[in-house]
């Protein structure tokens, strides 16, 4: 995997992740400075300032590449193919299985040595 990073300095996009940073501080701050108020209406501030500052991340270009990744996880997601129910219900029939024949033979062990330790130590 032989990438290339892109590390050019674009002051734009630096501002912006200035402008999200005093977002988010403006609603953490806000938020307690004005506890005394509804619920309601910090609740819809803060959803309009994540918003906002949601929308300026997005807009950067690491915000950028960040939608493509989630649009390419999309469409790889869609050619998974799902295990149906019976097969499901195997798979997990199986795994309880293993692991109660493991327990049965960690019991089993766990048993015998301290048995040999009674008879050893006395």
């Amino acid at each position: 995997m032989n990438t290339k990073v892109d590390t050019k300095y674009d002051p734009l996009n630096v501002a912006k992740w200035v402008a999200v940073t005093v977002l988010v501080t403006i609603g953490v701050v806000g938020n307690q400075y004005y506890a005394e108020e509804s619920f309601l209406y910090r609740l819809l501030a803060l959803l309009v300032l994540g918003g906002v500052a949601s929308f300026a991340a997005f807009a950067t270009t690491q915000g950028a590449a960040f939608l493509k990744l989630i649009k390419e996880a999309r469409i790889e997601i869609r050619k998974v193919v799902w295990p149906t129910r019976p097969e499901t219900m195997q798979t997990t029939l199986i795994v309880l299985a293993v692991v109660l024949v493991t327990a049965l033979i960690l019991w089993g062990l766990d048993t015998l040595l301290g048995w040999l330790a009674s008879l050893i130590i006395g």
